[in-house]
């Protein structure tokens, strides 16, 4: 007989008191400040009134003079209704705000964007829409966050449609930029192009399918996806519309079992379900496999046992090589298209910043390192010089030129 240890219970009173994470939010990890200051009564005259008058009044002529002469152009909405905050689900919009502030924060750092966290006591898509676009007057762009598949695809689709500024979820579009960056390292430092690979992407939620769009439209040669039930294809009668769509353009070779079957012969396993996959199935891939174990905080896979199959092993922590984070997307992204003055972000756009994340490391590449680290410099400059240029190209730039 044998007895199970387990480690006693932390009270919240005592992870207030010693934890170091609480230490670093009390009073939260924003504030605002000035960008003049208002010594005496002149910079007060012009900073408020009279002065003010003469700019709403030129405002009010040419609304889009509010872009040179208001924060607007440089500053983006952070926005979540709190129903799936990183691994935690549905915790609801107050618990939310720590993430949001965090995103905020690292827009700023990385990007040098402004943003404000704001976390909607709604779930419903229309109040959720009527509400971002009532308030979208105030911002330069909308960075949806951590709202829930498959109303996530409804409301960003929505908003595209009836706002002229970026509107970019970033647990879809983030990710898939990423994914695309250091799927195409990987497989240049195993001697593949994307067109020569097999990929099983697990989890069809907004990333995981968001991932497979993006792959599809880089040329990759199949993709199978898998949810809980099993691997996705036109055979199911259980599909949501999103699913049903993807089936039709997924799956080439007909899989119809699970996951770890599908795997079997791939090139490429990417995890975004939460879920967990056998060390035999990573054995059964092919020669010089990728894996991609990115759930958080558990990878699908212990990286250190993937390895001892595949030839590339990479992971949504910190903790190991090969990061995939979205903070090497979503600055570089939001920088270029709010210097462009860009009305919205195409999928052109989204290419060109994978493409150009890519090849920030592209003469370093290692088992270790097929994606640059976030506190690399040369991210964000490369990342929104190609999306900014690419805005032009698209023709949905409002400045020709930086």
């Amino acid at each position: 007989m044998t007895t199970e240890i387990t480690a006693p219970a932390i009270s919240l009173a005592t992870l207030l008191d010693q934890d170091p994470a609480f230490r670093l939010h009390e009073g939260g990890k924003l504030e605002t400040r000035p960008s003049v200051q208002v010594r005496d009564a002149g910079d007060l005259s012009l900073a408020y009134t009279p002065g003010v008058a003469r700019v709403c009044t030129a405002i009010a002529e040419r609304p889009e003079l509010a872009d040179d002469y208001t924060w607007r152009s440089n500053v983006v909405a952070v926005v979540t209704d709190g129903t799936a905050v990183l691994g935690l689900g549905d915790i609801g919009p107050t618990a939310a705000m720590p993430v949001m502030e965090g995103k905020s924060l690292l827009f700023k750092q990385f990007g040098g964007v402004d943003s404000v966290p704001i976390c909607l006591d709604c779930t419903d898509v229309d109040e959720l829409v009527e509400t971002i676009a009532r308030m979208a007057p105030s911002f330069g762009g909308i960075n949806l966050e951590d709202i829930s598949a498959p109303r996530c695809f409804e409301v960003e689709r929505r908003l595209k449609e009836r706002l002229d500024i970026p509107v970019f979820h970033d647990d879809q579009h983030g990710t898939a930029i990423v994914v695309l960056a250091a799927l195409r390292n990987a497989a240049r430092l195993t001697g593949r192009r994307l067109w020569d690979l097999r990929a099983v992407v697990a989890g069809a939620g907004a990333s995981g399918l968001a991932v497979t769009s993006m792959l599809l439209k880089a040329g990759i040669a199949e993709v199978i996806v898998s949810d809980s039930k099993g691997v996705i294809h036109q055979g199911r009668d259980d599909l949501n519309t999103y699913k049903a769509l993807i089936a039709t353009c997924t799956n080439q070779s007909g899989h119809t079992g699970t996951t770890e079957e599908a795997m079997a012969g791939a090139d490429v396993f990417i995890g975004l379900s939460g879920s967990t996959v056998s060390e035999r199935a990573i054995a059964s891939m092919a020669p010089g496999s990728i894996v991609f174990a990115l759930s958080n905080p558990e990878p699908e896979i212990h990286p250190g046992i993937a390895l001892e199959h595949a030839a590339v092993v990479a992971t949504g922590r910190s903790d190991f090589p090969n990061q995939i984070n979205n903070v090497l997307a979503f600055p570089g992204v939001f920088r270029g298209a709010l210097s462009a003055r860009a009305v919205q972000i195409t999928e052109n756009m989204k290419m060109a910043a994978a493409h150009a994340l890519s090849g920030v490391i592209e003469e370093e590449l290692s088992v270790e390192r097929i994606i640059p680290e976030p506190f690399d410099p040369r991210v964000v400059p490369a990342v929104a010089a190609a999306v900014a240029d690419q805005a032009r190209r698209d023709g949905v730039a409002r400045l020709r030129g930086l």
